[in-house]
C-alpha cells in the first residue's frame, strides 16, 4: 500500500508530531508499506514531499495566489491560514497525490485539502495532536485586543470540518475527545482514542551514549525539553525557578529546545540574575541521555495534548511536575506517578520544586513509579498494531461508500 503522511506545518521541526511521522514511517515500511511524508518547509517558502525532495516553491506561483486573494480575507489571521491552505493544496495537486491508497493527515487543515482533492479509491485518517481553535483563539481573539469578531466561527467551522473530514478521526485521550464532540458538535461515531506509543528500546539505548555534558556534582538538575513558545509557558518556569532562588541554592535548570521565545527568555534569565543557576541548551540531539541526568522535568505549558517530553520523563524513570491542562490529567496521577499544578502559577510551582529536592526518597519514587507505567502504557508496537487496524476500519468504510455512490 502506497501512504502519504501529511502535515500543515514544517517538516522537520522540534517537537511530538515529527517525531510520530518519523516513527509511523519506519514502523509502516518494515511491514511492506511504501511511505511520503509531505510538509510546508524553509518556514512556509515551499510544500515538498521530504523523503523525495520534490519541491514547490511559493515565489513561483506568487501570481497564483494574488490572483486568489487581491484583497484581505475578513482579517489578517484568517486570511494568513486561507492563503497557506491555497497554496498548499495548489502545491500537492503539482506534487500529485493520485497514486496513494491512503492519507493519514496530522491536523485539520490537511484533512480539509485532502478530502477536497483526494482519489475516489483514496482513504482518509485524521489523526488530530490538539485543538488548533483553542491555540489560535487564545493567542489572538481572546486577548484584550481580539483582532476581529469572526474568529470563533472561522476557527470552530475550521475544526468541525476537519474532523469530520476523513472516514476516521484519531486523538490521544479524552480531554481532546470531548472537545470535538461537546464544542464543536463532531459526531462521537467520527472518533477513535488511540495514543501514539513510543519507540521504547531505542530511547533507553540513546540515554546511554555517550556526551561531553556532565552533571554538577553537588546539584540537583531540574529540566524543561520541548519547543520555546509562549504557550509552553517557559516563562512561569523561570519566573517559579526566580522564587526558588530565595529559599535554595542546591539546583541548576537546562532549558533543552529552541523557538521564538529564545532571545526573550534569556532576557528574562538575565534580568532575574539566574544566569548562574539557568542554562539554555538550544535544539540537542541527545535528550535521553541529557534526561538520564536530570532529577526533575518540569512542563509549564498552558495547553497541550500528549506531551513528548512527558513521555521521554517517564521512561527515562524521573520525576514530573506539569501543569494541569489538556490531556496531561491522563499520562499523570497526582503524587503518585508525577505531580500536577496549576497552568500560570509560579508560586505553587516553586513550592512544588522546592518540596522535591527536599524529599528526595518522594522525589526518586514518583520516577521509579512512572517509569514502571511508562513500559506498560507506551510501547510502540502495541499502538502500531491499534494503528494498522485502524487503517483497515477506514478502508472498509472508504469502500462502503463509494459502492454506495456508484449505487445512487
Amino acid at each position: 500500500m502506497k501512504i502519504l503522511l501529511a502535515t500543515f506545518w514544517d517538516i522537520p521541526h522540534t517537537g511530538g508530531v515529527w517525531k510520530y511521522m518519523q516513527q509511523l514511517k519506519e514502523r509502516l515500511e518494515s511491514i511492506g508499506h511504501v511511505v511520503d511524508l509531505l510538509g510546508y518547509g524553509e518556514q512556509g517558502e515551499l510544500v515538498y514531499k521530504y523523503n523525495k525532495n520534490k519541491k514547490i516553491n511559493k515565489r513561483s506561483y506568487q501570481d497564483d495566489i494574488k490572483q486568489a486573494f487581491p484583497v484581505m480575507v475578513i482579517d489578517p489571521i484568517i486570511h494568513y491560514y486561507e492563503e497557506r491552505m491555497y497554496f498548499y493544496e495548489l502545491a500537492a495537486k503539482i506534487l500529485g497525490i493520485e497514486e496513494y491508497d491512503l492519507i493519514h493527515c496530522q491536523d485539520v487543515f490537511t484533512a480539509i485539502i485532502f478530502n477536497r482533492i483526494r482519489a475516489k479509491h483514496t482513504t482518509l485518517v485524521a489523526t488530530l495532536h490538539g485543538s488548533v481553535a483553542h491555540e489560535i483563539l487564545e493567542a489572538f481573539y481572546h486577548s484584550n485586543n481580539p483582532v476581529s469578531p469572526h474568529g470563533d466561527s472561522y476557527f470552530g467551522n475550521l475544526e468541525y470540518n476537519g474532523a469530520t473530514a476523513g472516514e476516521i478521526t484519531i486523538v490521544a485521550n479524552n480531554w481532546l475527545k470531548n472537545i470535538f464532540v461537546k464544542e464543536f458538535n463532531v459526531p462521537v461515531s467520527k472518533i477513535i482514542i488511540q495514543h501514539y506509543g513510543y519507540d521504547i528500546e531505542t530511547f533507553l539505548e540513546q540515554m546511554n551514549h555517550p556526551s561531553p555534558v556532565q552533571k554538577p556534582l553537588t546539584q540537583k538538575v531540574i529540566i524543561y525539553t520541548g519547543r520555546l513558545s509562549e504557550m509552553k509557558g517557559v516563562h512561569h518556569l523561570v519566573g517559579a525557578l526566580a522564587r526558588l532562588k530565595k529559599k535554595r541554592q542546591d539546583w541548576v535548570c537546562w532549558i533543552v529546545g529552541d523557538g521564538p521565545q529564545y532571545p526573550a527568555l534569556q532576557k528574562q534569565v538575565a534580568s532575574f540574575g539566574l544566569d548562574n543557576e539557568v542554562f539554555f541548551f538550544g535544539k540537542r540531539e541527545d535528550i535521553p541521555y541529557l534526561l538520564s541526568l536530570a532529577d526533575i522535568l518540569v512542563l509549564p505549558t498552558l495547553i497541550d495534548n500528549q506531551p513528548l517530553s512527558v513521555i521521554e520523563a517517564q521512561l527515562a524513570g524521573k520525576a514530573v511536575i506539569a501543569t494541569n491542562v489538556g490531556g496531561v490529567p491522563e499520562m499523570i496521577e497526582h503524587g503518585m506517578t508525577g505531580v500536577l499544578t496549576p497552568p500560570g502559577d509560579e508560586e505553587m510551582l516553586s513550592i512544588h520544586i522546592d518540596y522535591l529536592l527536599e524529599h528526595e526518597p518522594y522525589l526518586v519514587n514518583l520516577g521509579k513509579r512512572a517509569k514502571a507505567w511508562a513500559l506498560t502504557h507506551w510501547p510502540l508496537n502495541q499502538a502500531f498494531e491499534k494503528l494498522v487496524n485502524i487503517y483497515e476500519q477506514a478502508i472498509l468504510l472508504r469502500k462502503t461508500e463509494m459502492d454506495e455512490a456508484n449505487k445512487n
